[in-house]
């Protein structure tokens, strides 16, 4: 089992929704978050626009800002992490600065409260 952790962006929320939904992947937790990342927020990825990278000198920026974003987490069976991560890749990438970061962790366990189910059958 593992762990996946996507941060994306809010406006790629449905497209996302929309291609989980078609893997069928049993669950999901979305979140609101804030954050940086290598861009230190910049001003106009916070107003809307879209910043190509090459536009961006690294560490000319103008002070830290928190961006918002959505987080989701998804833990699902090991044959199916690649699947799952092609998909968000697919929903969510534009070419842009900001366009989120995914990490997988390992998940010793699972288990089912109602049931006690564990492992995947409790996915």
């Amino acid at each position: 089992m593992k762990e996946i952790i996507a941060i994306i962006r809010p406006n790629k929320m449905n497209a996302t929704k929309k291609i989980i939904d078609e893997l069928e992947v049993p669950s999901v937790t979305a979140m609101p978050v804030l954050g940086r990342g290598n861009q230190r927020g910049l001003n106009a990825i916070l107003n809307g626009f879209d910043v190509h990278p090459g536009l961006i000198a690294k560490g000319h920026t103008m002070g830290m800002k928190f961006v918002p974003k959505r987080m989701l987490i998804i833990v699902a069976s090991d044959e199916n992490v690649e699947i799952i991560m092609n998909a968000l890749i697919k929903a969510n990438r534009t070419g842009y600065i900001g366009d989120g970061k995914i990490f997988v962790c390992p998940t010793d366990d699972a288990v089912r409260i109602r049931t006690n189910e564990s492992g995947d059958t409790a996915l």
